[in-house]
């Protein structure tokens, strides 16, 4: 790939309005997210059109915690890799501020100690979209998080590109650009795992990999090799992590009064084997993690008055 240093700014094309690309993921996964609220100011962003094939949107987080107590932010990660652009008073991730980074699909809970001050400009590629956008090799990223320079030469130029700019807006602007560049030929396979992907995120009643192969006419070794060549992980976990957002976005609405009933809505055995799960996920139990949010909710009316 050649180097990011002083792209030329040629147009970026568009796409016409039937080749616009359905969403590949949704807002959930941040944990307490009332609570995160709070401490961390987050925003999303739209990428450019002729970029959508492969990135989901552009995000930001900027924080200023000034009393010395980090905050804990824990997230259940979408199946999907990020490009950051990252700043800050201190180290993120172990790696000296600022840097651009590359974070491949997270199998585990996210957490990040927000400390200091700091802020970061993310690209969040749709699942599989960084292996066909950047060529890389999708397993060997799967819980990792590198220097974007090892895979993408020139990075530490854009790097200083997005940092000179201040507004989030402008950052988007810089980025769209630089990525359009690049733009890969089409792919039919990831073309057809991304079509793939959107089901599973539109409808909830896609519970087992026998419906997801019944729902699009493909063989599960076939879907295998697609979920294995493009995201690095297999087609049972990312489908159980979207049913655990749905889960924690149930919870976090106030529907835990039934968690049984929650359990085989959304595909488990039962009961038991979605407590251990979602545990194992989250760091709690779903009731505990439903009684928590119940307190917070009730203190923050008692904090702002209402209900008072």
């Amino acid at each position: 790939m050649s180097s990011w240093k002083n792209p030329p700014r040629r147009a970026i094309r568009s796409l016409p309005p039937e080749a616009r690309r359905p969403a590949t993921s949704t807002t959930a996964g941040i944990l307490r997210p009332a609570e995160h609220a709070t401490r961390v100011v987050l925003d999303r962003l739209p990428v450019a059109p002729a970029l959508e094939p492969w990135v989901e949107h552009y995000w930001t987080v900027r924080w200023q915690v000034d009393d010395g107590e980090p905050f804990r932010s824990e997230v259940v990660p979408h199946p999907a890799a990020h490009l950051t652009f990252e700043s800050g008073s201190h180290d993120h991730h172990g790696f000296a501020m600022p840097a651009a980074l590359l974070h491949g699909v997270v199998t585990s809970r996210f957490t990040f100690d927000v400390a200091g001050e700091g802020r970061v400009f993310g690209v969040k590629f749709r699942p599989g979209g960084f292996t066909a956008f950047l060529g890389a090799d999708a397993t060997t990223w799967v819980d990792r998080v590198a220097v974007a320079g090892d895979l993408v030469p020139g990075a530490a130029a854009l790097l200083r590109e997005v940092l000179a700019v201040s507004d989030d807006a402008g950052r988007a602007a810089v980025v769209d650009a630089a990525l359009a560049e690049r733009l890969p030929a089409p792919d039919a396979r990831y073309e057809r795992l991304i079509a793939i992907v959107a089901g599973l995120v539109a409808d909830a009643t896609l519970v087992s990999v026998d419906d997801v192969c019944a729902r699009f006419d493909v063989a599960p070794r076939t879907l295998q090799r697609l979920f294995r060549d493009y995201v690095g992980v297999g087609p049972k976990w990312v489908l159980q992590r979207y049913r655990l957002h749905d889960a924690v976005t149930m919870l976090d609405a106030g529907e835990g009064d039934d968690l049984a009933e929650l359990a085989a809505r959304l595909g488990w055995y039962d009961q038991a084997h979605f407590t251990r799960d979602f545990t194992a996920q989250v760091g709690v139990a779903p009731a505990a993690y439903a009684g928590r949010q119940s307190r917070g909710a009730t203190s923050r009316a008692r904090s702002s008055g209402i209900g008072s």
